[in-house]
């Protein structure tokens, strides 16, 4: 099923709120929503594994603004979701950032995680 707007859509702003605000936000957000075995990937080759090194990844400059667009998700199970998107940000006096953003999460007994995590440049 794919579904324009919804819980998953949700935490994908929340996590750029988060990501917008401050390092510590990031982490602290991120700490509840990262499953126990995480993965994410970035272009340049940058690939992050397991929930420490992702955590401590976040300590940088917060993003200044960001616009996500077309955000929409789908539900392969009723455990599992795939949320898309493109996102334009800007961070600092660096070039804006366009990418298509994927994550994928898990339904846990405390609620949805997320398993993975990728960028791709436009």
């Amino acid at each position: 099923m794919r579904v324009a707007q919804d819980e998953l859509g949700s935490l994908e702003e929340a996590g750029w709120r988060a990501l917008s605000t401050s390092g510590e936000a990031a982490v602290e957000f991120y700490d509840r929503v990262l499953d126990h075995a995480a993965v994410m990937m970035f272009p340049g080759g940058l690939v992050i594994e397991g929930r420490a090194a992702i955590l401590e990844s976040m300590s940088g400059q917060p993003w200044s603004s960001y616009r996500l667009e077309d955000l929409k998700s789908l539900r392969p199970t009723p455990e599992t979701g795939v949320v898309f998107y493109g996102v334009v940000a800007e961070r600092g006096d660096a070039p804006t950032y366009s990418a298509l953003v994927s994550s994928a999460y898990v339904r846990r007994d405390d609620g949805w995680r997320l398993v993975f995590h990728q960028h791709t440049l436009r």
